[in-house]
């Protein structure tokens, strides 16, 4: 068997009004995520860390944000377009860990559904994602409550 790992990182900018979606459910909060798709920066940062543990290269370049195809898209879609070309190459998801980073608001209410909505589209155990959350102590873009950003890792095997 041969274990790969991968790591991604997703960053999005935050305004007032717009939906928050993180990990494919909707957050409440005044402010949310701007992007081509639904923003979902947990989703992306787990979409970044499968295909780079593959080495299948990235978000963009199997999702660019020049196609209309995936305006507005819901990033559960492209999460589970990314599985299945992993299922093409053979390969399985062992494990899943993720940190988002914002001030507001607090993500540990949600974590529960996060998993569960996670694992699904993935077709793994609950217990085989981790999801934590944490400030930037009032510092720079995410201090200001201007962007919210997500680091994930994510082991996989054949």
């Amino acid at each position: 068997m041969k274990i790969r790992i991968g790591f991604g990182f997703d960053v999005h900018q935050l305004l007032e009004g717009k939906a928050l979606w993180m990990g494919g459910i909707k957050i409440p909060s005044p402010k949310g995520a701007v992007g081509h798709s639904d923003a979902d920066v947990l989703i992306h940062a787990i979409c970044d860390a499968l295909l780079g543990a593959a080495g299948m290269r990235d978000i963009g370049f199997h999702f660019p944000d020049t196609s209309q195809e995936f305006k507005g898209i819901d990033s559960k879609i492209l999460l589970a377009q990314v599985v299945e070309l992993l299922k093409k190459e053979n390969y399985s998801i062992g494990n899943i860990d993720c940190t988002l980073v914002l001030e507001n608001p607090k993500i540990n209410p949600h974590v529960d559904s996060m998993k569960k909505t996670l694992a699904a589209i993935m077709n793994i155990d609950i217990k085989d994602i981790g999801i934590k959350a944490t400030t930037n102590e009032k510092m720079g873009y995410v201090g200001r409550e201007q962007g919210v950003c997500a680091y994930a890792v994510a082991l996989i095997n054949n």
